[in-house]
């Protein structure tokens, strides 16, 4: 498989089979997934097959309760590339729906971990659950594997603080704006990725000319100013990213701009992924323009001091 990709299950190859498998949504790619993986990659070398993850697409809950499911951290793209770079061998996508949601726990196991991956090994954290109405958890799956004579690793929850790590604490800390707090649980900068639209260019006419982001494929950080990172044909730039509406003209549009340092050129029309490092500071509305472009300014010389970037 080539790096950074990811098959559907109709799609696997005999390479694929025979190893250790750990199954979940794995959005985020957190440091308590991290440590499933290397639990997993272990078991795999164990067995001596490869270290495979199922991972769920859309997410069970878009499914069952589309009017609350949480906005997603990671596109399947970057999920795979993630789940690589820890050292997974192949990401494997369950296509869900409601068929799929309902099968029993039994089913599960036996047509998904069984018949399909012929695993050798499962490796999972302390709160999974499989099958219909999430029936099975580490107790069900610890009879199904003895009962297969597959070896089973249950690995504990990863703290961060007096708290648990999770996708839901990492998705509180982007809506507080707290990136920080969000990166130190990640295993990677949390990245945002959209296609480059047109814009009003007025921070072109005031000196600060930005790429409009539009149909971002995760969740959008709380309202503010960040000192972010963006990788263009092999080269990193840094880059001041607006969040939210602009005040100083009136506006209450919802925009992601995102304005390159020591960069130059047309993005109109192709994809940008931008990685968050830090948040700089809220959204404002100023007296003038001036008084704007000299914040601009301010906020370009906070981001060259938080991103350092090597020659």
């Amino acid at each position: 498989m080539p790096a950074a990709s990811y098959c559907y299950f109709d799609q696997l190859t005999k390479e694929m089979l025979g190893g250790a498998v750990s199954i979940g949504n794995f959005d985020g790619v957190h440091h308590g997934h991290a440590c499933l993986l290397k639990n997993l990659k272990l078991a795999a070398k164990q067995v001596n097959g490869p270290a495979v993850v199922v991972t769920f697409d859309p997410h069970p809950a878009a499914v069952l309760r589309p009017q609350a499911v949480p906005a997603r951290l990671t596109s399947l793209e970057r999920r795979a590339e993630l789940l690589q770079q820890q050292g997974v061998d192949f990401v494997v996508v369950c296509r869900v729906d409601r068929d799929f949601l309902n099968r029993s726990a039994e089913a599960f196991f036996q047509s998904t971990v069984l018949e399909s991956l012929q695993a050798a090994a499962i490796v999972e954290g302390p709160n999974f659950f499989f099958g219909r109405n999430r029936e099975g958890d580490t107790k069900r799956l610890e009879t199904l594997c003895r009962d297969a004579g597959i070896g089973l690793t249950i690995v504990p929850a990863t703290a961060f603080g007096e708290q648990m790590i999770s996708s839901s604490r990492v998705r509180q800390s982007l809506l507080a704006g707290d990136i920080a707090a969000a990166n130190s649980m990640l295993t990677a900068p949390y990245q945002l990725t959209g296609k480059v639209g047109t814009g009003e260019q007025r921070g072109r006419l005031i000196g600060f000319p930005t790429a409009n982001l539009v149909e971002p494929t995760s969740l959008v950080p709380v309202h503010g100013v960040y000192a972010t990172s963006v990788q263009l044909d092999g080269q990193v730039y840094r880059a001041a990213t607006h969040i939210g509406p602009n005040p100083t003209f009136g506006e209450s549009v919802e925009k992601i701009e995102v304005h390159l340092l020591d960069w130059s050129g047309d993005l109109y029309g192709r994809d940008l992924s931008v990685d968050f490092i830090e948040h700089v500071r809220d959204i404002a509305s100023f007296e003038s323009v001036d008084i704007l472009r000299q914040q601009l300014q301010r906020d370009v010389q906070k981001v060259r001091s938080l991103i350092h970037i090597g020659k």
